[in-house]
């Protein structure tokens, strides 16, 4: 199978299931988005960290593969021709979000109090981790705007909800365990 296919030269692309729309359509922003997120993901996990770390974000990396899958199916191809569903051994359940839960609650018991919003920086890892937060924000935001125009799996959007503050909690973590200076914002009086 060759890697170009020459479908998609007129500007248009297919979601699962085999339905075509515009590239630029917002369910294809939306799971674009969730694939660029995997990527940033990609670098921070390639970074040098606890192993523990890294193997949450494999599987937070899996998950995202599936929330992908999710976004683009639409809702008329979510049952293929004979009556199965498409996407029946994918899917994000609770016990994935009580795992990003619990993970922030164990990073939180070992760093200090925030008392006012954190500058991004202080170290390259750091940084990764903020920058896969902003686009993890992102790709939630284009979920919520599709599901104004089109059914999307409530737990999806939550699960990217919750996916934001663990990055958020994972930088803050990091700076602890690598020494990195986290720089509070202050506001001018």
């Amino acid at each position: 199978m060759k890697v170009y296919t020459k479908t998609g030269d007129k500007g248009t692309t297919a979601l699962f299931g085999g339905t075509r729309v515009p590239k630029d359509h917002a369910r294809i922003e939306s799971y674009g988005t969730v694939d660029e997120l995997n990527s940033h993901i990609g670098l921070i996990r390639d970074q040098e960290m606890n192993s523990h770390y890294k193997e949450i974000l494999i599987e937070i990396q899996d998950r995202l593969f599936t929330v992908g899958a999710i976004l683009a199916t639409p809702p008329e191809k979510e049952v293929m021709k004979n009556g199965e569903l498409r996407l029946k051994k994918l899917g994000i359940i609770e016990s994935d979000i009580e795992l990003l839960e619990n993970e922030i609650d164990t990073m939180e018991e070992a760093l200090p109090p925030m008392t006012h919003f954190v500058l991004p920086g202080g170290h390259t890892t750091v940084s990764y981790c903020h920058i896969a937060r902003c686009v993890c924000r992102r790709a939630e935001r284009l979920a919520v705007h599709l599901s104004h125009n089109e059914p999307v799996a409530e737990i999806a959007i939550k699960y990217l909800n919750r996916l934001s503050d663990y990055l958020f909690v994972l930088a803050r973590k990091l700076s602890h365990d690598l020494n990195a200076a986290e720089i509070q914002w202050i506001p001018r009086k």
